[in-house]
Order: structure tokens, then sequence, then C-alpha cells
């Protein structure tokens, strides 16, 4: 079962960077996701595949038709929350508040209840699992915040596995889907979104595709943008993560969608039967592996 998800931002909404972190600098920027956008929908339609897309509300605001356009042909919306901001650089009241508003923002725009969630950065650690309650208090049913290979902002909550399981958070439960990883010497790399999907040739990402029976992506609309600005206070690291592999990015996905099927988060929710996964209660902020649901 492979899942496919787009998180819905700006080009340079890149994550604990200075000249792109706020809100109020965001407007010194060019304004691209219209552009990519297209691409990615003329992507999804020329290989007839649905999709999940985690929106920031920000979007919901700023681009509204954008919104409108992936829900009237027939995707998925979840939230990628408001701002964009690291779940554990601000405190728990200003999660709720975050979430809060991009959820209303997204619903009011579709009128569809908001069920999925990702956070930005994969922040969603260890000393955050509260949010679990959150997200469950706002109606959200499944998550996609966990992710087990090395990342720059969190989301290595390795007690969850590689596969979808559910998190029981003070008696509200979360189905949770990981972005899963294979094993390279001490580390564990993701390979199905972002720049890991740009960086590694695709013989590589085919072979472990095949061998693997469940998979999540996740993609930015800036993964396939080779013509957008470089933000020049990035340093060099950051800057490779972020531009290299963009020129053939596009057509890589082109042959990701053509030699795989794919469902969206929704589609994969029905398909997986609950009872037999695995099941975590998360308590004391510690996470404890109960049993079979």
């Amino acid at each position: 079962m492979n899942i496919l998800t787009f998180d819905i931002e700006e080009w340079f909404h890149i994550l604990n960077n200075p000249s792109t972190k706020k809100e109020s600098s965001w407007s010194n920027f060019e304004y691209r996701l219209r552009l990519n956008m297209d691409k990615i929908l003329q992507l999804l339609d020329d290989s007839n595949n649905l999709a999940t897309f985690f929106c920031l509300g920000w979007v919901a605001r700023k681009y509204p038709n954008i919104i409108k356009e992936i829900d009237s042909l027939g995707h998925e919306i979840g939230s990628h929350s408001n701002e964009h901001q690291l779940i554990y650089q601000h405190d728990r009241n200003f999660f709720k508040k975050d979430l809060e508003i991009s959820i209303n923002s997204l619903e009011n725009l579709t009128g569809k209840k908001i069920k999925a969630y990702r956070a930005p950065g994969f922040s969603l650690i260890g000393r955050t699992l509260w949010a679990f309650e959150e997200l469950a208090y706002q109606g959200i049913e499944y998550d996609c915040s966990v992710f087990l290979g090395n990342h720059s902002h969190g989301g290595r909550i390795k007690e969850f596995g590689s596969n979808p399981s559910i998190v029981n958070y003070a008696g509200t439960i979360i189905k949770e889907f990981p972005v899963n990883s294979f094993k390279f010497g001490p580390k564990e790399i993701a390979f199905s979104g972002g720049g890991y999907f740009r960086f590694l040739p695709y013989k590589i990402i085919k072979y472990l595709m095949q061998r693997e029976k469940y998979i999540m992506t996740y993609f930015h609309p800036r993964d396939f943008d080779y013509d957008q600005p470089i933000i020049e206070d990035l340093n060099t690291f950051r800057r490779f993560k972020s531009y290299y592999g963009l020129k053939n990015s596009y057509i890589k996905a082109e042959k990701y969608l053509d030699d795989f099927d794919f469902v969206s988060l929704s589609e994969a929710n029905k398909i997986i039967d609950w009872k037999k996964v695995k099941q975590y209660e998360v308590k004391n902020g510690t996470i404890n592996y109960l049993q079979a649901h």
C-alpha cells in the first residue's frame, strides 16, 4: 500500500531559518504556489491518482481558490498547521490555537471535516506527545507526523515502528501513519519524499519501494520548482538540501507514479484492518506497547 501525500506550503516556508521563520517576513518573497500547484495537479491528472494534501491555514486564506480546486478534483485535504511553526518551539496553548485556526480556515472553504494532520518538519516529538490529545479534541482521526529516519526537525518516535498503528492518549484515539525508512549503516534514511526523493537515484527508490508493503510519501510544491529563487541566508548544507535534484524531480515523479499504484490517506484508512495493528498508550510522557487493537 503506497500512500500519496503533499504538504502544501510556499517555496520559502523553510523551517528554522531566520529570514523565513515568521509570517511577517513572508511578503518579502515571490509567491510561486499557484505555478507549482498547477504542475502537481497536472501530474496527478495525467497519472489518474488521488492524493492527500496537508495544507497550511495561511494557504487557505492566501490562496482560497487553490484549496477549492484541490477539493473539487476529489483529493483529500488535511491540516499542516496554520503558521508552519515547529511544535516544540511553542507551548501547548499556541499549538491548540494554531491547529484550530488551520482547521477552521480549511473547513470554511470546503465545507468538509478535516480529519488528517501532519506537523511542520515532523516536529511531533517525545516531549510534545500532548499534541495527540489536542488533535483528537479538534476531530483529527489520523496523523502523519512520525518520521522514522534522520530528520533535522524531529519526528523520530521510534517506539511506533514503521507501520500504521493506533495511539491512545488519555482515552483519545489517533491512527498514526509514519514515514518509513531503510537502514543505511548506523542511520535510518527516508526515501519516499522531499529532499530524500530528489537526492537518491530513481533505481534505488524503485528497489526500496518494491520491497516494502507500506509506503508513506511526502512531497512539497517546491520539490518540483527548478526555477525558484535562492534564499540567501541558508547555510551551505541547508542550501544543498533545499535545491539539490530539482532539475529532474518532476520527470522522476512521473516515473514514480507510472511504476507504482497509490492511494490517498482516507482510502488507506479504509483498506487497513485496524483490529490487527499495534496499539500504543501514551501516558506521563512515555509510550507503551499495548497489543493488537
